[in-house]
């Protein structure tokens, strides 16, 4: 800096901030509203969410490992028992979503198998192309034909006309 520089134009910033001089001595409703607000609704929700988060620490539920009791099949129902045919219900529909999960892995696989053997996936991918027809042939023996809103009572319907056709074909065999 030039030394016939002004010093007025260039003040130096004061180095404490000036407290504000209070006109009343009402206080201010904003911060009143404020303190009463944190007190009555915010602490308590606060420590109400901190101890529920605590207690969820100390037990973790993982949802993926999650495991059912199997529950007897719906040929296994007593007549009339509506918890069991409902609890069968909901085991037929899991044992659905597991095979069809099944299908679609050993589906992935034989892709996969596919695009890395290129060419030679012929001869290199044949046990996947095996295992998936096996797959695919046992998910049809047991939910093809059902429709999207199939249950458990038809799926053993169809079970039990298979088995009977089965019965008829061996007994024309041997005669």
């Amino acid at each position: 800096m030039s030394k016939d520089s002004d010093w007025e134009a260039y003040k130096v910033p004061p180095t404490r901030t000036p407290v504000s001089e209070r006109a009343t001595s009402v206080p201010n409703p904003a911060t009143l509203i404020e303190t009463v607000f944190n007190y009555v609704v915010d602490a308590p929700v606060t420590f109400v969410r901190e101890w529920i988060e605590r207690q969820q620490a100390k037990n973790k539920f993982y949802y993926y490992h999650q495991k059912f009791r199997r529950v007897p099949d719906l040929s296994e129902c007593l007549e009339g028992d509506y918890l069991c045919f409902f609890e069968a219900e909901a085991q037929w529909r899991r044992d659905r979503l597991v095979d069809m999960e099944i299908v679609e892995i050993i589906r992935e696989r034989l892709g996969a198998c596919k695009q890395r053997e290129g060419p030679n996936e012929f001869q290199n991918c044949a046990k996947e192309v095996e295992l998936l027809m096996q797959v695919t042939k046992a998910y049809q023996d047991r939910y093809g034909d059902i429709g999207v809103h199939g249950n458990a009572r038809t799926c053993l319907m169809k079970q039990k006309h298979r088995m009977m056709e089965e019965r008829k074909a061996q007994a024309n065999a041997s005669e």
